[in-house]
């Protein structure tokens, strides 16, 4: 019995680098250098996986080098045509490198040959030598390197499993005879990425259709005469391009490299090496995949953390335990010799104190020491993520370095929790102690359902590093690793995986919660020292202390308030939807002349455009998996032309709002007081608005009836009250005439002009009486698409016009407005030089792509540049207003209260006698929330309902 044959991977490096930059492009891996990791990550995992799956008993991975090659010898144009590589590609590059070696696997590199043709000359090498050859790339010219042992290995994409070729596989999906065939049909359709001209005239399907009737590019210019029309007279005069096509396009497999399966061998990774390199991208959960362990366990050398910061005090006074307990714990610290000592440590590896705090004793002797601090931490366990609902299972304590104290409370005794809970009123109500925390909205909430209002003031240390770095993760774990260089107990070393047999912290015993519960306020407080004196340097205190930090408690109130829900009127919404539905499918059906699954891309791409053969104006696309797209975007712009997509168009959003909000909005009301309880999420938008989830109700649709129909269902508490809706009207316009100083837009402001109006008379040269509708409405689409960097391709694609109509637009608006083309031009060279934008508070966004030479990605930067200033100042605006107006309404005693923000709006419920009283106040309030030099306009409503006060 003959041996197995031994398994050889080869990877194409960039192919893989490439594919995994533009998978993370839309959500890119900032780590805290501010590198954009996402490329080696990618690539990285690709690696992993296929080690971990696939178990090669040999791999090598091929890179091109920078210098030219011999294809540019024979065509000097090859290439020529693509784009600069993107700087985050250029910086992924060494990393990879330093990755597989790190792996201990080869790095097949020779200046001169491509990577395609180290890996061609591989394969032909290693199957002579008994091995099956797996060349991993998602690019299609490999398929002529295929054999009996050589496959083409097309990793995983975007949901798409991996898919192996073999010379049948290739055969079928290149419709041809014999595998070399396939480098005939890339010489004749040329390659624009690579600048292979091919022959003019000839796409791929033509490419094909040829191939199978002449079997070669050379037998097809042998037997021109065959050909008709322009199709003849091309092969003809550009046979001799067809041919160095098609030698550009084969893969050589004489690259003068040597094959040596011992070099080739995979032994395994250095975790040292790998340990230290994914330390240095950040790269944690992968950490944990390959070694085993967190990045803390793998990375060597441990020291303490570092000394607190602050006010030095008598031990004898400050420590619960006494000064022993603290001498030691600081004696580790001040062996720490600076940040470059410092590395990933565990619990298991720094000297802590921390203490169960377990009975009443030592909770008197706990609260004693509290009352003496100016701040301390504070953090609860509970038995939810729902603080509305969670029960209380602990409250940890910390106001030292590395010593703190867990408090139990019973989960199933409310009464007694409540009891042990109230020890701590003094502490916790207290207006002189600073409280510190991790997302402490969440337990300013949970506190509230044991009859406790947090007073003083609050440092939290996720909107911290929101502030300092919007568009990063900001959960407790990655903040402790990326600035302390520690890594904190995972949850579910506690609790066990997610899953039906998760336990909640109420199944667990004091004893195991104490080190978990005492590390959270720990490390809390150390990133509270950390991240404060980084807000003073970047100018970022006011607006955290004026503004974020009092939302808080605003947002608290609010989600704690909740509210009513009117379930047997969205069951007749329900109804009707259910009845549209229905009639809608009938007519759809009926169009398209068979019943088929409207929600299944797949079914509704085969009916329009095989069955039905529809076109919209731009080119039917296809997905990765070869179906049709069939995303709004594309239906949308033939929804002019086909009634059966205005239908489908149609029955998409009825069905959305059936499900997310008239059939889910009543499964959401809380069974403890029948009221509904968004979660206002204060760390998530980049630009600084609020967003919300379950149920997220900053989505509901408000352009069309049915979309308005769903707030006749959000009520007041009862026929006592009203709801009261207050919006602002055109703020982001009125914050760009401010910003430009454009004198025509703020005159209009300033006189009640029609905005729209004004502007349409401008761009269209008409006095301000003879603007029509049409003229309106186009105005009103720039005046807003300006704030957003709109293209002319965007706005005639908005407007349905001609681009050369838009772009005529866009320059009438230019030269009307000239303040505002001056600032947005002034806007993108301020944020060239800082690369991020700020609003007027000094909130930033940061553009690390706006000096890149890719041009999509330094287009998309600019607009934010334009963008950022103007939605996050909006942003703060209605914060302060949120502010101010819960200040009034608590001063005054007042039981109207907040209950719903959503984009530019506010919601009360107010009492029919208080309706009188606090509606000009709120007007008020928001009108002057932020004052600029051009007015602020709120509208103003009072309904039974919130549709009808809106």
């Amino acid at each position: 019995m003959s041996e197995p044959r031994k398994k050889l991977f080869l990877l194409d490096a960039l192919a893989l680098i490439y594919r995994a930059h533009f998978a993370f492009s839309k959500n890119p891996r900032i780590n805290s250098k501010g590198m954009n990791t996402g490329a080696a990550l990618g690539f990285t995992n690709t690696l992993v996986e296929v080690l971990q799956k696939e178990q090669p008993t040999h791999i090598g991975v091929a890179f091109d080098s920078a210098a030219k090659t011999f294809r540019h010898d024979n065509f000097a144009e090859y290439k020529a045509n693509r784009q600069a590589q993107p700087e985050d590609i250029s910086i992924a590059i060494p990393y990879c490198k330093k990755i597989v070696e790190a792996f201990n696997i080869p790095v097949l590199i020779l200046d001169g040959y491509e990577a395609d043709d180290i890996i061609g000359t591989m394969a032909c090498r290693a199957e002579k030598e008994e091995f099956d050859v797996y060349m991993m790339t998602p690019d299609k010219d490999y398929c002529q390197l295929v054999t009996e042992h050589v496959f083409l290995y097309k990793p995983a994409f975007l949901g798409n499993a991996v898919e192996v070729w073999d010379v049948q596989k290739v055969l079928d999906k290149w419709e041809i005879e014999r595998v070399e065939q396939v480098i005939d049909i890339l010489g004749l359709q040329g390659d624009a990425v690579d600048n292979i001209p091919g022959i003019p005239g000839i796409g791929e399907k033509t490419a094909k259709s040829l191939i199978q009737r002449f079997g070669s590019v050379e037998n097809l210019i042998a037997n021109a005469e065959q050909l008709k029309g322009k199709q003849k007279e091309n092969v003809v005069n550009f046979a001799d391009q067809g041919m160095l096509s098609k030698e550009l396009a084969t893969i050589h497999c004489n690259v003068p490299l040597d094959f040596s399966a011992e070099a080739l061998h995979y032994d395994g990774p250095n975790e040292e090496q790998i340990a230290e390199l994914f330390a240095e991208l950040e790269f944690r959960q992968l950490a944990q995949r390959v070694l085993g362990q967190s990045l803390a366990s793998a990375v060597s050398a441990p020291a303490a953390r570092p000394a607190r910061k602050g006010k030095a005090a008598d031990q004898s006074q400050t420590s619960l335990f006494g000064a022993a307990a603290v001498a030691a714990v600081e004696e580790t610290a001040a062996t720490a010799s600076g940040e470059a000592a410092v590395a990933m440590q565990t619990i298991n590896t720094t000297l802590h104190s921390y203490h169960l705090i377990n009975t009443p004793e030592l909770r008197q002797r706990l609260v004693k020491y509290l009352l003496k601090q100016d701040e301390v931490s504070f953090d609860t366990e509970t038995t939810s993520v729902d603080a509305i609902t969670a029960r209380l299972v602990g409250m940890s304590f910390c106001y030292r370095l590395g010593e703190a104290y867990y408090v139990p409370v019973p989960a199933d005794d409310q009464e007694e929790a409540k009891r042990i809970v109230a020890e701590f009123k003094p502490v916790l109500e207290n207006p002189n102690i600073a409280m510190i925390g991790q997302n402490i909205k969440y337990d300013i909430l949970v506190m509230k359902n044991y009859d406790v209002e947090v007073q003083g003031p609050i440092f939290d240390t996720m909107l911290a590093h929101y502030l300092l770095e919007p568009e990063m993760r900001h959960n407790m774990d990655v903040l402790a690793e990326t600035y302390l260089k520690y890594s904190p107990v995972p949850i579910t070393d506690l609790i066990g995986p997610k899953g039906k047999n998760q336990k909640t912290m109420a199944d667990l015993e004091p004893e195991d919660i104490k080190d978990y519960a005492c590390e959270d306020a720990d490390v809390t407080l150390q990133l509270k020292q950390y991240f404060e004196p980084l807000l003073q340097e970047q100018g970022l205190m006011k607006l955290f202390r004026d503004v974020e930090t009092p939302l808080i408690q605003v947002i608290a109130d609010i989600e704690k308030e909740g509210i009513s829900i009117d379930s047997d009127a969205l069951a007749d919404i329900s109804i009707q939807l259910e009845s549209e539905i229905m009639s809608l499918e009938k007519r759809i059906f009926g169009i398209a002349g068979e019943q088929f699954n409207i929600g299944s891309p797949k079914q509704l791409g085969e009916i329009l455009f095989d069955k039905l053969e529809l076109h919209g104006k731009s080119k039917i696309k296809k997905t990765k998996t070869g179906q049709y797209a069939t995303g709004e975007e594309i239906l949308s712009k033939m929804a002019g032309e086909y009634e059966i997509v205005r239908l489908i168009l149609e029955h998409r959003e009825l069905t959305k709002l059936k499900s997310t909000y008239v059939d889910a909005l009543p499964q959401l009301v809380c069974s403890l007081d029948g009221r509904v309880h968004t979660s206002f999420n204060q760390a998530v938008t980049a630009t600084g608005r609020l967003s919300s989830t379950n149920p997220n109700l900053q989505n509901i649709p408000i352009r069309t009836e049915r979309g308005r129909e769903i707030r006749k269902a959000f009520v007041p508490r009862n026929n006592k009250h009203l709801i009261i809706s207050a919006d602002y009207s055109q703020i982001e316009l009125r914050i760009m005439a401010d910003f430009s100083g454009d004198p025509t837009m703020k005159e209009a402001f300033k006189n009640g002009i029609d905005i729209h109006a004004s502007t349409a008379s401008k761009v269209f040269h008409v006095p301000l009486e003879q603007v029509d509708a049409e003229m309106r409405r186009k105005a009103k689409t720039v005046n807003f698409g300006i704030i957003y960097g709109i293209s002319a391709f965007g706005l005639a694609e908005r407007l349905a016009i001609p681009r050369r109509e838009a772009a005529d637009i866009i320059e009438a608006y230019f030269q009307e407005f000239p303040a505002v083309k001056e600032y947005m031009d002034s806007t993108i060279e301020k944020a060239r030089d800082l690369e991020y934008a700020e609003t007027l508070l000094g909130r930033r966004r940061y553009l690390r792509g706006i000096n890149s030479r890719n041009q999509t990605i330094r287009a998309f930067a600019e607009r934010n540049a334009i963008n950022a200033p103007i939605q996050g100042t909006a942003a703060d605006i209605i914060k302060i207003a949120m502010i101010n107006i819960q200040d009034y309404l608590k001063q005054e005693k007042l039981q109207t209260r907040m209950i719903l923000q959503v984009h530019d709006e506010l919601l009360f419920d107010a009492p029919k006698e208080e309706v009188e009283i606090v509606t000009p106040k709120i007007v008020e309030l928001m009108t002057n929330a932020l004052p600029l030099s051009v007015p602020m306009e709120v509208g103003l409503g009072v309904g039974e309902n919130w549709l009808e006060a809106h």
